[in-house]
């Protein structure tokens, strides 16, 4: 996909160092632009609220406000900003935790700078992008036991206006328009449906929705 403009980042960590050299490495990647750094997840909560970015590269073991709570203040007072978590951790109550946040990638601090790059377009582009490590995590997971369905108050209400259109057989390009939201943001709040409803797919997300009674 060809961008008209770069990809405005704001990078979120603790600690002095690691902050800098991220900040270093991603002025190094063609398309993106570092336009702030903050030092704890209160700090970038501001900073995302004056700069507006398109991705917030959150670690997720800072002071004061911790990066989950962080990625969960992003994501509901600034929609249009996707978060791409960068740890140390790959443990899988980490991981769901951020994604159930509403993080849309989950690096380690291991990750290559190629991968970090993908996981930053891959975010601003409305797509998630897992480490491999915390995608095999998730999956052995998954296949220990059938996970339960997620309380329904979990869904937030505009996760709940598009799960409604998807049981109504509405692609994203129709849910974009009835909802007056773009298609990148339509496949957010798809994704996220799915993790908090443990649905592999569109039919398993429309028998959640029966099952709650959305389609009544």
């Amino acid at each position: 996909m060809t961008r008209q403009a770069s990809i405005r980042v704001i990078v979120a960590d603790d600690q002095a160092a690691v902050r800098e050299g991220l900040v270093l490495l991603l002025g190094t990647m063609p398309g993106i632009t570092v336009v702030a750094e903050a030092a704890d997840g209160e700090q970038a909560v501001a900073l995302v609220a004056e700069h507006r970015p398109d991705v917030v590269l959150m670690d997720l073991g800072m002071p004061h406000v911790t990066g989950v709570e962080a990625t969960r203040r992003v994501r509901q007072d600034h929609p249009d900003t996707q978060v791409v978590v960068l740890t140390t951790y790959a443990s899988e109550d980490l991981a769901l935790e951020a994604l159930h946040a509403g993080a849309l990638g989950y690096l380690t601090k291991s990750a290559t700078k190629d991968a970090i790059a993908r996981a930053i377009i891959a975010a601003a582009d409305g797509q998630a992008l897992l480490d491999p490590g915390v995608q095999r995590t998730l999956v052995q997971a998954a296949t220990r036991s059938q996970p339960a369905p997620a309380p329904a108050d979990r869904l937030t209400a505009r996760e709940i206006d598009v799960l409604k259109l998807v049981a109504a057989g509405l692609g994203n390009r129709e849910i974009s328009r009835h909802l007056f939201i773009s298609e990148p943001t339509v496949k957010t709040h798809i994704n996220r449906i799915f993790a908090k409803t443990g649905s592999k797919d569109r039919a398993q997300a429309i028998q959640y929705a029966r099952q709650h009674r959305y389609t009544e």
